[in-house]
């Protein structure tokens, strides 16, 4: 088992989000007006804002979109205000933790729809902390191995990450969600070509899954993805190279 299968992951999950490009950015346009909403527009000085508009870029996200989200959530902006952050936790095919992060102006119907497609996948919503205890909340930096070293990425540490994860193909830097921002940039400045940011749930012991659960599980994931009020879905699994590249074919 390589560390590849993770990245092949990631790349597979991209992928999918980017052939949706216009409802991505809607959930990215809502994130930023929610926490516009609650923090301020500063982006130094609101956090949550900062790793939204982040989000927001990655994504190729007009500016002008970046600002009339943050202008909405500091301005009158009523709809920010019906809008909640809501966590769903679940187990997938072959025993996989799922946690849903939602944002939804109507709990009941998120909820609902939530349910129903797991139940359609065979599978089932769990209570809250049935599957949560089993993930760290982390910002993650993925670095691909050919754009820089172990040694490269020292300057990652220095900004406060707390450890370097090598994968074979890419590197993982890992730190605490307060550290995250300035960790992002000390890569960032350094010159390195940064894969992939975020603040997620990284599961403490990965799940091996096997081609046919692993389609099983892409489906569901796609499923949960194309609901407008979900925002991100973390898991605890693991797939095999050979079988990252069938499912990808």
């Amino acid at each position: 088992m390589s560390g590849h299968s993770k990245w092949a992951s990631i790349k597979h999950q991209k992928a999918i989000k980017d052939s949706r490009r216009g409802q991505a950015f809607t959930k990215l346009t809502r994130a930023i007006t929610v926490a516009a909403k609650a923090g301020g527009g500063d982006i130094d000085g609101n956090p949550s804002l900062a790793l939204a508009v982040q989000k927001a870029k990655d994504a190729s996200m007009p500016k002008d979109n970046i600002q009339r989200a943050i202008d909405k959530g500091t301005g009158a902006g009523a709809d920010a205000e019906s809008f909640e952050e809501v966590m769903y936790e679940g187990y997938g095919p072959g025993g996989v933790a799922l946690l849903i992060e939602a944002l939804t102006d109507n709990r009941n119907r998120t909820g609902a729809d939530v349910r129903n497609i797991f139940t359609k996948a065979g599978c089932a919503l769990g209570e809250p902390g049935s599957v949560s205890y089993l993930f760290d909340k982390k910002g993650v930096v993925v670095v691909e191995s050919e754009h820089a070293s172990e040694d490269d990425l020292m300057v990652a540490i220095d900004a406060g990450a707390e450890d370097i994860v090598d994968n074979g193909d890419h590197f993982e830097v890992i730190a605490e969600p307060s550290d995250f921002q300035a960790v992002r940039k000390a890569i960032d400045e350094a010159g390195i070509t940064i894969a992939s940011s975020e603040v997620l749930w990284r599961p403490q012991v990965r799940t091996e899954v096997d081609e046919e659960t692993a389609g099983k599980l892409f489906r569901l994931l796609e499923k949960l993805d194309e609901n407008d009020d979900v925002g991100e879905v973390h898991g605890n699994y693991e797939v095999d190279d050979a079988v990252m590249e069938k499912l990808a074919g």
